[in-house]
């Protein structure tokens, strides 16, 4: 087991250090507790997944996906076992977080407003 957790963080590493533009974008606004104090961090291992951006305290999943995600039935599983597991997952695509940042920002700010799943339901 200990080499498919050390298999996960290398992955991990290697999508912090390659972000997309809009990744890069988005981190800049989440990191350091700049959006509302929230903790942020990104590129993180969660089961068999490896999220884009997570706040664990609200248990809030946020990804950014770019065309290849078009009707992804993975992303569906991957979310369904998200939320299976007590996450919250929002979505945005590449060009909705280049376009309209403020509109994004907003959506999780109200995310991070809402009760989070209890992670022992």
């Amino acid at each position: 087991m200990r080499g498919a957790d050390e298999s996960k963080i290398k992955r991990a590493r290697r999508l912090r250090n390659t972000p997309t533009d809009a990744e890069g974008t988005l981190w800049y606004r989440l990191r350091a507790r700049r959006l509302n104090g929230h903790k942020f961090v990104r590129q993180e291992p969660i089961g068999p997944y490896t999220v884009d951006f997570i706040c664990r305290e609200r248990r809030l999943v946020i990804e950014v996906d770019g065309g290849q995600h078009a009707d992804s039935q993975p992303d569906a599983v991957r979310d369904k076992w998200l939320v299976d597991h007590n996450y919250r997952v929002l979505r945005f695509w590449n060009n909705e977080v280049s376009g309209n940042l403020a509109g994004v920002l907003e959506t999780i700010v109200t995310a991070l407003g809402e009760t989070p799943p209890h992670p022992d339901r």
